[in-house]
C-alpha cells in the first residue's frame, strides 16, 4: 500500500506530467499553424522556432518525473538481476544516492543560471521570450524526479537493513 509520500510524488508528477502534455500541445499547434501558413498563404509565423525549442524543454522536463515512475526511461538490469537480492538493494541505494546527487545539482545549477538569465536579461533570438521562466521550470520540473529517487533510496535502504 503507497504511503503518503509517495501518494504526493505521484500527485505531483501527474500534475507536472499535465504541463508537459500543454508543452507538447503548443509544440504541435504552433508547427501546425506554422507549416499550414507557409504552404497555403505564403505567410510564416514569427518565432515559431523559438516557441517550438521552448516548449519541448516545458514537454520532456515536466514529464520526466512521470516516466521515472512508470519505468519509461533506459535502464541496464541484465547484470544487477543476477546477483543475490541484498547486493541488488545495495546496488540500487547506490544508483539512488547517485541520482539525487546529480539532479540536486541539476536543480541547483539550472536556478543559478535562471537566476543569471534574470538578471541579464537572455531572450530568444526572434521572439524575444525570456529564457529565465525556462530555467527555472526546469529546476522546478526536477523536484519531483528528485523526490522520487529519495523515494526509492529509502525503499532500497529498508530492503538492506
Amino acid at each position: 500500500m503507497p504511503g503518503r509520500f509517495e501518494n504526493f510524488n505521484l500527485g505531483l508528477s501527474i500534475w507536472f506530467e499535465r504541463i508537459g502534455v500543454y508543452g507538447l500541445l503548443i509544440m504541435m499547434a504552433v508547427t501546425c499553424i506554422d507549416v499550414v501558413g507557409a504552404k497555403i498563404f505564403h505567410w510564416r509565423l514569427f518565432g515559431a522556432i523559438d516557441m517550438v525549442m521552448l516548449s519541448q524543454i516545458l514537454a520532456i522536463s515536466f514529464g520526466a518525473a512521470m516516466a521515472l515512475i512508470l519505468g519509461r526511461h533506459i535502464q541496464v538490469e541484465f547484470f544487477v538481476n543476477k546477483l543475490p537480492r541484498p547486493l541488488q538493494a545495495i546496488v540500487e541505494s547506490f544508483i539512488h544516492l547517485l541520482g539525487i546527487f546529480l539532479f540536486g545539482l541539476i536543480i541547483w545549477q539550472l536556478s543559478s543560471l535562471g537566476y543569471n538569465f534574470w538578471k541579464t536579461g537572455e531572450y530568444s533570438a526572434t521572439a524575444s521570450i525570456p529564457y529565465y521562466f525556462f530555467a527555472f521550470g526546469i529546476a522546478i520540473a526536477s523536484l519531483p524526479v528528485l523526490l522520487i529517487l529519495l523515494q526509492r533510496l529509502l525503499k532500497s535502504l529498508g530492503r538492506i537493513f
